[in-house]
């Protein structure tokens, strides 16, 4: 090993170490009252702003090493240049969260996440207007899928059982523990060895597959993969320039395997919707009401509304923007896969869960890979081991895109020359 990859060696480690400190979910999330008290005084007929829980600033020597890792680590290297782009990753959103509600706290979540009116790589859309479009083509299809609070009907004990059930069968007993924890804000998180489930909430059946596939089979599977790479340790980290590759994969993987619903494809779309109108100035009971209207229970409403202004102003505008990232994701994801695979490259599917990175790190990190400092990933869900089956998804995928559903109708479907005979009036 030479100085200079010696050197990256222990700025790699160094920025592990602090960044393990980091959260910032949890330094943004809500008091767990939050939602029952916002909701008990919306069903009263006095909905009023709610009060954010204080943000908790990352501490000042933790932002001081992320300085100096940024500065120093060498930059001639690919791999120095991932450790120096992730530091710099927790530098902004550290900077983020020591001004919480304001304009700078807005600035720097876009950078970090993106917004709303940003372009989707090889489209002519926004994710906004590629919400907008899906929005729009299902709207028929609202009332048919629309969740009510009564079909939410399974416990977080239940849920925690299947689930772990599901864990262990795949990474094998005691690898990753299912915990029920109360002060979670969001329906679930994983990391490296546990996936935490909200409690006190009402889960549907379909919610186990998600979670199963979303949470466990790409999320912890990446940090427990990542855990694992010597040569570079930092891939371990649920890094935020990370954020949209994991969230696209995780969504792809519930989109693969049929767990993924259409209230749920909605939902995200909607949270694209919400981030803009927050974005425009509606306010956290404008953006609560726009949910609701648009088919989400109240408590799904107010936990979407929850995310939207979490460490922002409840006001507008100066909003947190990350729920941005999940359609965005999945489209550079599924890109990303048919691209590998229309260029006979079936080895970049592997390397995409070697640890939590972005998409072209897959290729700019090639020389790493090629030497075997990147090591295989271990653990890796059926659907992306199955190449075959893969391609063949995503080929047909392409060739049905083509199709301008506009110009179609239903008779042109069929070729049944007898059944145009049969219509015919005899004679």
């Amino acid at each position: 090993m030479t100085n200079a990859e010696r050197a990256i060696a222990e700025y790699d480690s160094a920025l592990v170490a602090v960044a393990r400190k980091i959260s910032v979910l949890g330094a943004l999330s809500w008091a767990p009252s939050a939602a029952e008290q916002f909701l008990d005084r919306w069903r009263a007929g006095d909905p009023a702003l709610p009060q954010p829980t204080e943000v908790r600033p990352v501490d000042a020597s933790a932002l001081e090493t992320l300085r100096e890792v940024e500065r120093r680590c060498d930059r001639g290297s690919p791999r120095g240049r991932f450790v120096v782009a992730t530091a710099l990753s927790y530098l902004r959103v550290g900077e983020m969260l020591a001004v919480p509600g304001t304009k700078t706290f807005y600035e720097l979540s876009r950078e970090t996440y993106g917004g709303a009116s940003e372009p989707l790589a090889g489209t002519d859309d926004t994710q906004l207007s590629a919400a907008d479009a899906l929005l729009a083509s299902t709207a028929d299809l609202t009332e048919a899928t629309r969740e009510h609070d009564y079909e939410l009907c399974l416990t977080a004990e239940h849920v925690r059982g299947q689930l772990q059930a599901r864990v262990d069968a795949f990474f094998g007993a005691g690898v990753v523990e299912v915990v029920i924890d109360r002060e979670l804000s969001a329906k679930a998180a994983a990391s490296a060895d546990r996936i935490r489930i909200r409690a006190g909430t009402c889960f549907s059946p379909a919610d186990i597959g998600q979670l199963t596939e979303h949470e466990a089979f790409i999320h912890a599977a990446t940090a427990l993969n990542g855990r694992s790479q010597r040569g570079l340790a930092c891939l371990s980290l649920g890094a935020p320039r990370t954020t949209a590759a994991q969230e696209g994969l995780a969504t792809f993987a519930e989109l693969i395997t049929g767990s993924i619903d259409l209230a749920r494809l909605r939902r995200l779309a909607l949270r694209i919707r919400a981030v803009h109108l927050a974005e425009e100035g509606a306010d956290f009971i404008d953006v609560f009401r726009y949910l609701v209207d648009a088919g989400q229970t109240e408590r799904e409403s107010v936990q979407t509304a929850m995310r939207v202004f979490r460490g922002g102003d409840v006001r507008g505008r100066h909003v947190f923007t990350k729920d941005v990232v999940y359609l965005r994701g999945l489209f550079a994801v599924h890109t990303f896969l048919r691209k590998a695979i229309a260029e006979n490259r079936p080895e970049l599917i592997a390397r995409m869960f070697v640890g939590r990175l972005c998409v072209t790190d897959v290729l700019d990190l090639e020389a790493s890979f090629a030497s075997g400092l990147i090591t295989p990933a271990v653990h890796v869900p059926p659907w992306a081991r199955n190449v075959r089956a893969l391609a063949a998804y995503l080929s047909f995928s392409l060739l049905t895109n083509r199709v301008q559903l506009a110009r179609v109708d239903y008779r042109d479907l069929s070729h049944d020359p007898l059944s145009r005979i049969a219509a015919t009036a005899p004679g």
